[in-house]
């Protein structure tokens, strides 16, 4: 209820934007009476995208229609009488319009209560200075604001200029029809008696005389008009072209780079409202003025004058028509881009949108929009304007949909809910490029007009890069290439040039962000975990975090040749980790637990130093998406002597079976997580075994985890790797046996 006590305290531009959002859809009066309950609900638990959550979006429907009811009930007396029955209709109005699709109602409270919060901000930042984001978002807002609002009072001047010029002109005709009338009065004197006629023709002449000097005054008058209502017409339109320049060349592409961002795991590129709202804003001021310009052109019809102002007309309407034509080409966007690693014979989705749709009244006649599969050649030639039509890479089942107004939002949108890649054609791979290496782009296009047909506009616009995939083996090695352009291309590029190379800090970046994104942890890499990677990538033994900071790394080194004495590349180790990390060991990533990026060096010398039994956790060097355990214990072999010994790596396989923490809580011999912490405290049982039940399975368990002294050598490598995959295998032989229903693990028993 909060939000609605602030949304009524706004004032100006801003209160009128926020009566605008309530109507027939969705009154203001059911916003009053149920603040509280509308802003207690979770909105935003509900997928507008997924059908599935219709009935969620159902059950929200019936509670706002309980409440309403439930609110009219508890009306009482004269005025309370009124109020009953106008909310009792609201109920009846609600139910009948979002019945057929309560999923409406949802993206309708949404938008809503996303436009207040927003409103409320603006209004608290423009109050507060020094309250607003640090990047000076709402500076630029305002900026943008100001110019929009000089537009207005620009547009406002040559409206009145013009309507000043018409009536100008309409009296200059009534006169010019007037000196006609003279002159055909003093056409018929001449059949009139010579006296009167010449008392007449005096009168006559000299009426003509005059207006006619008149006229020639005012013909030039008309012409000054005109020419500088045509300047201030060019002095609105640059100032319309910058701004446009600044909301679609710059707040755009930076809302599309957030989303290319997105996609290796930065934040939210955030909505398109207020964006929509700008360009709409753009869009009704551009078509005020070409409008204008037209009426202009007709009065120079109506009354042609010579001079330069018909040339200077057709110099603005060219001009006004690019601006626009610029406008809805630039906002034809992709909401919801296609995921990048795109599986054959998979379904996937995607949504469009027009964000000037609304405005131009473009969904009066609903356009189609088509998605099509092209390859990178195919989408160069595309930018260079080259003839591609009915070129594509593949065919894309369930590819046209019928965009769809949203009138509670005032959005246009297309979305592909269930597109699906029957086939792909590969184009011929260069050099040691492999197929996770090939970018295609899904091209979405429609055609519409506005203006009652007056302009005609064929739309395009491009997917992010997508790598097509045909099984799901092949995934790591596409989002290697996904990631590597999402992070590194540059804006206004040729399809798809990237770097060959970038700057070590750089990669660092976006695999920082990645990392933080899949794993969803706040505990991104650390410049030490950065030196470990740093020393993978470059096979260097420096410690020092400048000597990388200058170095460049290729895309070779990165995911296309393999790291020295082993069969996987930097990438594939990296994503292992990742892919560990997400499903298995997300909370002790979290809270510390394991310190993962070291080396068996690093590790000897970190516990060396510390008591028998002091563990740590780090990924393995050898396997992809492995994990061992070190710790330092005596040397059964050598008395007086300590060493560091390795178990075998666990993997997502092991985890399956057995968690980590029941993993340590086996071991014993482990005692102290590095530096000092008992390991009780970190690592708690998540399953229970009951030795005394199996005596078998008790001895087994008993031979696993006995401290070191109980090892025979066949257990230790050369390096103090302890060799675990002939006794794991029994257990977790042991282990699915556990997991089988109690009765057949009796009924077992007693055979």
């Amino acid at each position: 209820m909060a939000l609605w006590i602030q949304a009524q305290q706004l004032q100006g531009d801003a209160l009128h934007q926020m009566q605008s959002l309530y109507g027939q859809h969705f009154p203001i009066e059911v916003r009053h009476y149920l603040a509280q309950w509308l802003e207690a609900q979770l909105w935003d638990a509900i997928d507008l995208e997924n059908q599935q959550d219709e009935f969620k979006a159902k059950r929200l429907l019936d509670g706002l229609i309980q409440e309403l009811q439930r609110k009219a009930e508890h009306q009482m007396g004269e005025d309370g009488f009124l109020l009953k029955i106008k909310l009792g209709h609201y109920a009846t109005q609600l139910k009948s319009s979002y019945d057929p699709c309560p999923l409406e109602l949802v993206r309708c409270v949404k938008h809503i209560l996303y436009t207040e919060q927003r409103l409320v901000k603006e209004a608290s930042n423009a109050s507060s200075p020094g309250s607003g984001p640090v990047d000076g978002t709402p500076q630029r807002y305002q900026q943008i604001n100001q110019t929009f609002e000089e537009l207005r009072v620009m547009t406002q001047d040559t409206e009145n200029d013009l309507r000043k010029l018409q009536h100008s002109q309409e009296y200059f005709i009534i006169q010019y029809q007037e000196s006609l009338r003279i002159q055909a009065q003093l056409s018929s004197l001449a059949s009139i008696p010579p006296a009167e006629r010449v008392q007449r023709e005096s009168g006559l002449q000299s009426r003509k005389s005059t207006l006619e000097a008149w006229l020639t005054r005012e013909a030039n008058t008309l012409q000054k008009y005109r020419q500088e209502l045509a300047e201030k017409h060019q002095r609105t339109l640059a100032l319309l072209r910058k701004q446009q320049t600044v909301i679609v060349d710059d707040e755009l592409i930076q809302w599309k780079r957030r989303q290319q961002l997105a996609g290796n795991g930065g934040p939210s590129e955030g909505g398109l409202d207020i964006l929509q709202a700008w360009c709409e804003k753009l869009a009704d001021m551009i078509w005020q003025n070409r409008q204008q310009i037209r009426r202009v052109e007709h009065l120079t019809q109506q009354l042609p004058i010579p001079g330069p102002t018909e040339e200077l007309l057709t110099d603005l309407n060219a001009t006004v028509t690019d601006i626009i034509s610029a406008l809805v080409t630039s906002t034809f966007i992709i909401e919801k881009q296609p995921p990048q690693v795109l599986k054959t014979q998979t379904k996937f989705s995607a949504t469009v949108r027009l964000l000037v749709g609304g405005k131009l009244n473009v969904h009066m006649n609903p356009p189609q929009v088509k998605a099509t599969i092209i390859s990178e050649q195919q989408a160069k030639a595309l930018l260079k304007n080259e003839n591609t039509r009915n070129d594509s890479s593949g065919e894309i089942l369930n590819n046209n949909c019928v965009m769809e107004y949203h009138q509670t939002t005032g959005t246009l949108s297309a979305h592909f809910r269930t597109m699906s890649l029957k086939r792909i054609k590969r184009s011929d791979r260069r050099g040691a490029e492999s197929v996770t290496e090939e970018k295609f782009t899904v091209l979405f296009e429609s055609q519409f007009s506005v203006g009652g047909n007056e302009l005609v506009f064929h739309v395009k616009t491009l997917s992010l890069p997508v790598v097509v995939i045909v099984h799901g083996s092949q995934d790591n090695n596409a989002t290697a290439t996904v990631l590597w352009d999402n992070a590194f291309s540059e804006t206004g590029r040729v399809p798809f040039v990237v770097p060959d190379k970038v700057l070590w800090p750089q990669l660092c970046e976006a695999l920082n962000m990645k990392y933080k994104s899949e794993v969803q942890s706040d505990r991104g890499l650390s410049e030490d975990n950065l030196v470990f990677l740093a020393q993978k990538a470059f096979s260097s033994s420096s410690n020092n975090t400048e000597d990388y900071c200058n170095m460049t790394i290729t895309w070779s080194q990165f995911n296309r040749e393999s790291l020295p004495g082993r069969n996987f590349t930097f990438w594939q180790w990296f994503d292992g980790v990742i892919e560990l990390m997400k499903k298995h060991l997300k909370s002790h990533w979290n809270d510390g637990a394991i310190l993962g990026f070291l080396n068996k060096q690093q590790a000897q010398d970190m516990l060396m130093s510390k008591p028998n039994g002091t563990f740590l956790l780090r990924f393995s060097d050898s396997e992809i998406g492995g994990i061992t355990i070190a710790w330092v214990a005596e040397n059964p072999n050598k008395a007086g002597e300590r060493m560091v010994w390795n178990l075998m790596p666990f993997t997502t396989k092991d985890f399956s079976i057995r968690s980590l923490a029941d993993r340590i809580s086996d071991l014993n011999h482990l005692l102290f997580l590095y530096p000092s912490q008992p390991k009780e405290e970190v690592f708690s049982r998540t399953s229970c075994i009951w030795l005394f039940s199996f005596p078998l399975l008790s001895l087994l368990i008993s031979a696993i985890t006995n401290p070191v002294h109980d090892w025979n050598d066949s257990m230790l490598d050369t390096e103090g790797e302890f060799d675990l995959d002939e006794t794991m295998d029994m257990a977790r032989q042991v282990e699915e046996f556990l997991r089988q229903p109690m009765e057949t693990q009796w009924s077992g028993q007693q055979s």
